[in-house]
C-alpha cells in the first residue's frame, strides 16, 4: 500500500522550500503525493501562482479559496481550517507536510492532530520575529514529527518539550534547488519577466502585523529612500498579511519610474538566479538572512521583522530611515561576503525521503508528550 502524503502550500515562499520534497516523494513508488494548494497562490494581485505549480508537472492538485480580507486573517485561518478539514476526510492521508510560520500550516497542524493524523513540520524551532513566531511554535505543538534546518533548531524543539526520537535535521530545503542544475540562465529570467537593467538590486519588504500602526508611514520611507538612492531594483510585491495594502499602496509612485521593476510574483527559481545575481538585497525578508548569505549577496536588513535570526558580516541591520538606507546603499560594496552553511548542504530531499522510508517515524506515538529536559 502506498502512503498517502499531502503537502499544504498558501504562498510562494513555502512551494519554493517544499518542492524539493516532493519532487522525490512523487518519483518513489511508496508514496502518493497530494498538494491541497491555497492562499495567495490563488490570489490574482500576487501573481495567481498556482499556475506556476502546475507547471512543475506534479500530480493529485486540490485547490481551496480560503482569503476573505488581510483585517480577518484569523477568519482566513478559520476557513482554511474548514477547507482542508474536508479535504482530509475524504483523503485520509498517512501524514500531512506543513512549513514554517504561515496561517495555512496552522490550519494544517490543527486539522491533522484534531484527525489523528500525523504531522510533519518542516524547518520549526526557528526564530521568526513578528506573529510568524507565535505560529511557527504553535504549529511545532501540534506537529508530530519536526524536520529542521540545524542543531540549533532542534535545540529549541527540545527546549519546547518535543521528544529527540521525534525531530531529524535535514537542513533547508530550498538550499537542494540552489545549487542545483534546476536554475535559469539569468537572460532567460530577464527576459521572462522584462527586466532590462545590468545591474540591480532586490527589493522584498513585507508588513510586520504586530507593528501595523506604522506601517503606513515606514512604507512611505522606504519607498522615498529607495527612490532617492538613484538605483535601478527589482521590486517584487509583499506577502498577503494584514498590511500589504499599505505597501502596495507606497509602491504606487514607483510604478511610472524607469529605475524600478514592479513584479507581482516571481518563480522560485527565477528569483534564486535573480538574487545570485544581484547587487543586493533590501528588505526586510527571510531571504535576505537566508538565501542570500549563502550566494554572497549583501543584505540590507529593515526593521524589526527578522530581529535575533542570524547576525553576519554580509548582513546590515538599519532602522527604516531614509538615512540609513542612503547610507547603507553606498556601503554595499564594502560589506565583507559570508560563506553560510549552517542550513545544510543541499541534500535535504534525500535526508527527508531516508526517514519518511523507515518504519520507525510511522510509529511515532500520536498521542503527544511533553518531554522534561
Amino acid at each position: 500500500m502506498k502512503r498517502k502524503i499531502v503537502f499544504l502550500t498558501g504562498t510562494r515562499a513555502d512551494f519554493g522550500k517544499l518542492k524539493p520534497l516532493i519532487q522525490i516523494l512523487q518519483n518513489d513508488a511508496s508514496f502518493e503525493t497530494h498538494l491541497f494548494v491555497t492562499g495567495m497562490h490563488l490570489i490574482p494581485l500576487y501573481g495567481y501562482t498556482l499556475i506556476e505549480i502546475q507547471k512543475s508537472g506534479f500530480k493529485n492538485i486540490h485547490t481551496f479559496e480560503n482569503t476573505t480580507c488581510e483585517t480577518t486573517m484569523e477568519l482566513t485561518l478559520a476557513k482554511t481550517i474548514e477547507g482542508f478539514s474536508s479535504f482530509v476526510k475524504i483523503l485520509q492521508p498517512d501524514l500531512i507536510v506543513v512549513h514554517g510560520d504561515r496561517l495555512e500550516a496552522l490550519a494544517g497542524a490543527i486539522v491533522g492532530s484534531f484527525n489523528n493524523c500525523l504531522v510533519a513540520h518542516i524547518e520549526g524551532g526557528e526564530l521568526s520575529g513578528t506573529i510568524d513566531e507565535l505560529i511557527r511554535h504553535s504549529v511545532s505543538k501540534l506537529s508530530h514529527i519536526h524536520f529542521v534546518a540545524n542543531e540549533e533548531a532542534k535545540k529549541r524543539l527540545i527546549q519546547m518539550g518535543e521528544i529527540k526520537e521525534s525531530i531529524a535535521v535535514i537542513g533547508s530545503p530550498d538550499i537542494d534547488i540552489m545549487f542545483s542544475n534546476q536554475l535559469p540562465s539569468l537572460n532567460e529570467v530577464k527576459s521572462y519577466y522584462e527586466i532590462s537593467y545590468e545591474t540591480f538590486g532586490i527589493v522584498l519588504f513585507h508588513p510586520v502585523t504586530t507593528e501595523i500602526e506604522n506601517l503606513k508611514e515606514e512604507a512611505q520611507t522606504f519607498v522615498k529612500g529607495l527612490i532617492e538612492s538613484n538605483k535601478e531594483m527589482v521590486v517584487i510585491y509583499p506577502n498577503n498579511d494584514l498590511g500589504s495594502s499599505i505597501i502596495l499602496e507606497a509602491y504606487e509612485k514607483l510604478k511610472y519610474l524607469d529605475k524600478f521593476r514592479l513584479i507581482p510574483s516571481m518563480r522560485f527559481e527565477y528569483f534564486l538566479t535573480l538574487l545570485k545575481n544581484a547587487d543586493f538585497i533590501i528588505g526586510n525578508s527571510s531571504a535576505g538572512v537566508r538565501e542570500a548569505p549563502y550566494y554572497g549577496v549583501p543584505t540590507i536588513n529593515v526593521g524589526s521583522r527578522q530581529l535575533n535570526r542570524i547576525n553576519l558580516t554580509s548582513i546590515q541591520n538599519i532602522e527604516c530611515e531614509i538615512e540609513a538606507i542612503l547610507n547603507s546603499i553606498k556601503l554595499i560594496n564594502e560589506v565583507k561576503k559570508t560563506n553560510l552553511k549552517s542550513f545544510g548542504k543541499g541534500n535535504s530531499a534525500e535526508l527527508f525521503i531516508n526517514i519518511l522510508n523507515k518504519n520507525e517515524i510511522w510509529n511515532i506515538n500520536h498521542q503527544k508528550q511533553f518531554k522534561a529536559n
